[in-house]
């Protein structure tokens, strides 16, 4: 195989994984600006429907839960969406029904580990 051929695998390579990772330069600076407006706007009115779902406590619970563990947040955030969308939630979300909600998540998504020991044997230790 000749050097430029190495060379243009080794880029279309390289292009291929920019475009996987986000990273990618395929995008003009239009489109790259209009999707991040796009993200911005979704995302405020995300927070506009939480700010009317649920109760100024349970607000600031859930923003301390999102500094420590920013996908359980939005897991959380994801569950009391879709709860309010469905007409589960007829009236605002209080602290503590926000801990109970927390609770069930927990019970939910526990993982159980496990740790295993193997010991090796060196080579010097007799077994008389």
């Amino acid at each position: 195989m000749a050097d430029p051929e190495l060379e243009a695998i080794r880029q279309r390579r390289m292009q291929e994984m920019m475009a996987q990772h986000g990273g990618g330069s395929q995008q003009n600076p239009e489109q790259q600006k209009a999707q991040e407006e796009a993200k911005s706007e979704a995302d405020e009115r995300r927070q506009m429907m939480l700010s009317q779902i649920l109760s100024s406590q349970a607000r600031e619970r859930l923003a301390r839960i999102a500094l420590v563990k920013p996908e359980k947040a939005r897991g959380v955030e994801d569950v009391i969406l879709r709860a309010a969308q469905m007409g589960q939630i007829a009236e605002k979300v209080s602290e503590e029904r926000l801990i109970s909600l927390l609770e069930q998540i927990n019970t939910q998504t526990t993982k159980q580990t496990k740790v295993t020991i193997q010991r090796r044997r060196s080579v010097l230790d007799d077994d008389d």
